[in-house]
């Protein structure tokens, strides 16, 4: 099910963390995080690629890959102030969508049975489904919100004859039961997509959708802040999922269906720290990250650093949990204290 090492690029670890093997266990008893890789672009609608996805995360970063990287602004090194281990990729075959997606949620549950948070590196957002309803079988069947970083809502429901694809994960995950459509936060929404009919069904879940003209125009920490409260209330855990196209394709160019006027990289690492560090976040998805398309690697570091401001920022909330004194954003970088 489960092996080491990327399936479309070399036998790496994320940024040089230690390795484990789902299927032992014993190989990660202490982890707090366990990154597992889904190459998977099988759900794709337009252009492919993200299979490449996990691999090129993995190694975008021009320091050493050594396992550590401490955060100028959150004063922790997430690689090491928490235990992180690398699962390798799922054995995920593009021309069978429903195994895939089932081996794919069996390691995610593994994951967060052994209570450590599950980030996965995507692949299409069809990988969604598994992720979150592998956190939500562990943490309680509509206990789980999720805060839904993308242009597009993902709310279809047949799409090329098929139940599962990149533009349906949503959907699939209320209708089941695994998140509830009124704890469930879409942020950077934008284009010509979804239709009204798809819409109507988003209204009649109560899902609560950011479009981007909305966030110009109250503000992105404004928004944030409405959507933690909801995201918080009822429910045992947050699932955050990202897909890079939330960001303008001018600023995320490798990725298959850009859709313009998005975010910038800023907003978007800005947002996944304050996700991070003010919510109880029990599982991450990283998607559609497609190297094809990508220029200078510039949505692949995209991708790496939004792992790693998930890192920090989990890292910062336990140490503040434990009694240190709170982050504040406004400290100078070389204040002392």
């Amino acid at each position: 099910m489960n092996r080491y090492g990327p399936m479309y690029g070399p036998d790496i670890t994320f940024l040089g963390v230690d390795r484990c093997t789902l299927d032992d266990p014993a190989s990660y008893p202490d982890a707090d995080v366990v990154i597992v890789g889904a190459p998977f672009d099988g759900g794709t609608s337009h252009r492919p690629g993200t299979r490449f996805g996990p691999s090129a995360i993995r190694q975008a970063c021009y320091l050493p890959h050594d396992g550590s990287r401490p955060s100028l602004a959150m004063r922790v090194d997430g690689l090491r102030d928490l235990r992180v281990y690398d699962a390798g990729d799922v054995e995920m075959f593009s021309g069978d969508i429903e195994r895939s997606l089932a081996s794919l949620e069996a390691a995610v549950y593994a994951v967060a049975a052994a209570g450590a948070i599950p980030i996965v590196l995507g692949g299409d957002h069809s990988i969604a489904l598994p992720d979150a309803t592998g956190v939500a079988r562990q943490h309680g069947l509509g206990r789980v919100s999720l805060v839904h970083f993308d242009a597009h809502a993902d709310t279809g429901h047949i799409e090329f004859g098929s139940l599962h694809g990149h533009g349906q994960p949503m959907r699939r995950l209320i209708e089941s039961g695994a998140v509830r459509g009124d704890r469930f936060l879409q942020i950077g929404l934008r284009g010509y997509w979804p239709d009204p009919p798809t819409l109507a069904w988003m209204a009649a879940q109560r899902m609560r959708s950011y479009e981007m003209t909305e966030l110009v125009s109250r503000g992105l920490d404004t928004c944030l802040s409405e959507a933690f409260t909801i995201a918080t209330d009822e429910c045992e855990g947050v699932f955050l999922s990202v897909d890079v196209d939330v960001v303008d394709p001018g600023m995320a160019p490798g990725t298959g269906t850009p859709e313009p006027g998005g975010l910038t990289s800023r907003q978007l690492l800005d947002a996944v720290r304050r996700v991070c560090y003010e919510l109880p976040v029990v599982g991450v998805d990283v998607v559609e990250v497609a190297p094809p398309y990508d220029h200078a690697d510039i949505t692949a570091y995209l991708g790496n650093r939004v792992v790693l401001e998930a890192l920090s920022a989990i890292a910062r909330r336990r140490r503040d949990a434990a009694g240190g004194p709170p982050w504040n954003p406004h400290q100078p970088l070389l204040d002392a204290r």
